[in-house]
């Protein structure tokens, strides 16, 4: 019974529950919807006030645009009606022009007219008169003509032709006259002052090659500098970048390189230490290392000593440095510091017998050679390397030019480029300066005979004066006066392109006309 009344109780507690829950979630829900109702009004509201907003910009912008495009256009036809007045204005002032011009011609037409009156009343009396003086000159003529026997024109040309041949022959004579006082003066005015340059230049003349010989005490110090398994020789070698051999001549150990200072490096080496005795690799490295110190050394003293006795001055270190280089480098066994010391002081006598700069004649002959002792191997001509250098260390323009140009790779711009030139030929084509192999020698003279020898019409050449002369017979019949002048140039521009050669080649062709006939 109680357990009913728990069930009743329990049952009528979740109904009564479920009803309040019921009427909770409605009044929930209305309040839910009246916030939502508030919410949306006031949105309303706001889009209403932002709608009338826009409205009020819009307008005012509306208003603004309408009174700028009204400022606009009245300030385009004020434009353009000041445009049209000040056109108005410029055509009437053109009418007011053309008025005043008008008027003017007028009474230029006029004044024109009369004078045309007056010109031509002058012309007649001028008519008048010409007319009396032919009349006379013809009467003249006349005369003339029964007097001479012959007529106005005959006489004309006669003159004509006597005035021409006499100026021509006076022309002629003069030319020539002029040109041989010319040929006379310039020959002998060049070569006195290169007789004289040569004369009062005197050098001493070295001849160099490419082993250098180191002479020893006994034959019992090569073995010393051989080493065991010849470790020390090779040593030696990779330390100086030479060649040591050691053969069978008595007390001589040969010296190889193509490179002066190296051997120079080498030599002065060998000797250090065949005095001190020690011979070893570490100590071969140090006495290489000190060797090559002091021949710096000395390579920048002779290049000091060499500007200073030739009154150089301001040369770059560099400059001077290559300079000493120059005594350990040899040119077809000339060496080239003798060789560019002679050069310079040509240069300063031709210059200063030519009236131009002596010191900078000089200057540029002692550098001209200076891209022969460059450490590097550059692929380019010396010449146009030492003009490089000579640039790159802030040398005169002039001189740049005439090292650049001694060997014609460049133009010459300057009178210095021709003097260094000649001085270099004189210096390198004098006889016994420079040295050839016997060998290459005589194949240089046969190869100058055959190149002159493929050219037709050719008879027989001839290489004389130690290559320095070529005399080319022709064939009269088959070459005639003027091929032979061209014959020659093209001769002598072949060889300056096949051929490589110190100093010049001059180049004479001989072409000679035999008349045989027999008495019988």
């Amino acid at each position: 019974m109680e357990s009913t009344i728990y069930i009743v109780v329990a049952l009528v507690g979740i109904i009564i529950g479920f009803s309040i829950s019921k009427i909770l979630a409605k009044r929930a829900e209305g309040k839910k919807i009246n916030e939502a109702k508030s919410k949306a009004e006031i949105i309303l509201k706001e889009a209403t006030i932002d709608a009338e907003n826009i409205k009020k910009e819009k307008e005012i912008e509306a208003k603004e645009r309408f009174l700028k495009l009204k400022s606009e256009f009245e300030e385009e036809s004020n434009r353009k009606k000041n445009q049209i007045i000040a056109n108005e204005n410029k055509v009437k002032q053109r009418e007011s022009n053309l008025s005043k011009q008008i008027e003017q011609n007028k009474r230029t037409e006029a004044e024109l007219e009369s004078q045309k009156e007056n010109l031509e009343a002058q012309m007649e009396i001028v008519k008048r008169r010409k007319e009396e003086i032919d009349k006379r000159k013809e009467e003249q003529t006349l005369a003339l003509e029964k007097i001479s026997h012959l007529s106005a024109s005959e006489a004309i040309d006669q003159l004509k032709e006597t005035l021409k041949d006499e100026a021509r022959t006076k022309a002629s004579s003069h030319i020539k006259d002029i040109i041989e006082e010319a040929k006379l003066t310039a020959t002998k005015e060049a070569k006195k002052i290169v007789i004289q340059t040569i004369q009062r230049t005197a050098t001493e003349h070295a001849i160099e090659n490419c082993v250098s010989i180191f002479n020893i005490e006994s034959d019992d110090i090569k073995g010393k500098i051989i080493g065991r398994e010849g470790r020390n020789i090779r040593a030696l070698e990779a330390a100086t970048g030479v060649e040591i051999i050691v053969d069978d001549t008595p007390e001589a150990i040969i010296i190889s390189g193509f490179d002066p200072v190296r051997r120079e490096v080498a030599r002065l080496s060998l000797h250090r230490l065949v005095t001190d005795g020690r011979i070893h690799p570490a100590r071969i490295e140090e006495i290489v290392a000190k060797t090559t110190k002091n021949i710096e050394e000395e390579i920048v003293e002779i290049g000091e000593r060499t500007v200073i006795d030739l009154g150089i001055h301001g040369l770059h270190p560099e400059l001077i440095k290559m300079v000493g280089r120059m005594r350990f480098r040899s040119s077809y066994g000339q060496n080239l510091l003798q060789h560019s010391r002679e050069v310079a002081k040509l240069c300063a006598t031709l210059a200063s017998e030519l009236g131009l700069n002596a010191k900078l004649a000089k200057r540029a002959g002692l550098l001209h050679d200076i891209g022969k002792v460059w450490p590097e191997e550059p692929e380019q001509p010396h010449a146009i390397l030492g003009m490089e250098l000579a640039q790159k260390y802030k040398e005169n323009k002039e001189v740049c030019n005439a090292i650049g140009a001694h060997h014609d790779e460049i133009e010459m711009t300057s009178l210095i480029s021709p003097i260094v030139q000649t001085c270099d030929a004189i210096s390198g084509s004098r006889p016994g300066a420079r040295r050839e192999v016997m060998e290459s020698y005589i194949k240089r003279l046969k190869d100058l005979e055959a190149l002159a020898l493929g050219f037709e019409g050719v008879h027989k050449c001839y290489a004389i004066q130690a290559g320095r002369e070529l005399r080319v017979l022709v064939d009269a019949e088959n070459v005639s006066d003027k091929q032979a002048g061209d014959l020659s140039f093209g001769i002598s521009s072949k060889i300056e392109n096949d051929m490589q050669y110190p100093g010049q080649i001059k180049v004479t062709v001989i072409r000679e006309m035999r008349s045989i006939s027999y008495a019988k």
